[in-house]
């Protein structure tokens, strides 16, 4: 299997050709821009299958097929919230969710590799998805949550939560007086509920409130390590694949 990565974060591009590898399956190009993608495209036989990161340095990956007419499954690699990937399950397009998991990236080549040969490139409705990709401020976030205490319902204010994070299959949010509610959502379908420049997912397990953050600690692997005003159930530990991300967000 011919396979190549589009990545502009070359850390990020690494750790994916890694996994890759553990699947036997090897990505000798790795790309990280739209003009160079093109370039490469222009002049290289197409692949079987490209891992293609969303937003490139120089734009959005869309250019890339606007630009040129290219013959390749895609699997796109996104940190891109739900909202948005609705787009994707419309137009029937495989993706992984940043930072991904092995287990995802092991069941997204393993459906590719089930449609072959049948496997066709898909028809990507460009308009569409970038429609769901731009001005995310200008959605209606929530504002408060509805918690259950014993036969209670109780309301949470979005500025009283601290995290948001997951243990045990379950979803939680604690808020500033040291309390943690059990949700009935996945920390996913939190994701178009949160006003982004207030609320970051700093890794698959949690959401922190940037008003919380009490201090940064220097953590093994290139990693941070965050204090937040009370919680302190379990270690809040930025991805090393998010803390370039994360650092972008706090400025």
């Amino acid at each position: 299997m011919n396979v190549i990565i589009i990545e502009d974060e070359k850390p990020s591009a690494r750790r994916l050709q890694r996994m890759l590898s553990n699947l036997e399956i090897e990505a000798e190009t790795m790309l990280h821009s739209v003009e160079e993608s093109i370039a490469w495209f222009s002049e290289n036989t197409h692949p079987d299958l490209i891992f293609l990161d969303i937003q490139l340095s120089d734009g959005l990956s869309f250019e890339i097929f606007e630009a040129l007419e290219i013959n390749s499954a895609v699997i796109f690699t996104t940190a891109y919230d739900e909202y948005a990937l609705q787009a994707f399950k419309l137009n029937s397009i495989d993706y992984l969710l940043k930072p991904i998991d092995d287990d995802d990236l092991a069941k997204a080549v393993a459906k590719y590799k089930s449609r072959i040969p049948t496997q066709k490139p898909a028809l990507i409705d460009f308009d569409q998805i970038r429609s769901m990709l731009v001005n995310p401020l200008d959605r209606n976030y929530k504002k408060r949550f509805s918690v259950k205490v014993g036969q209670h319902l109780k309301l949470v204010a979005i500025e009283d939560i601290e995290c948001f994070y997951s243990e045990n299959k379950g979803t939680y949010l604690y808020t500033s007086d040291g309390r943690s509610y059990l949700l009935d959502v996945t920390l996913e379908q939190l994701e178009p509920d949160l006003e982004p420049n207030k609320f970051f997912r700093i890794s698959r397990k949690f959401y922190v409130n940037i008003d919380a953050i009490k201090d940064m600690i220097s953590y093994t692997n290139s990693r941070l390590q965050i204090k937040l005003n009370t919680y302190k159930e379990q270690d809040v530990i930025v991805a090393r694949e998010r803390v370039k991300e994360f650092k972008d967000w706090l400025e």
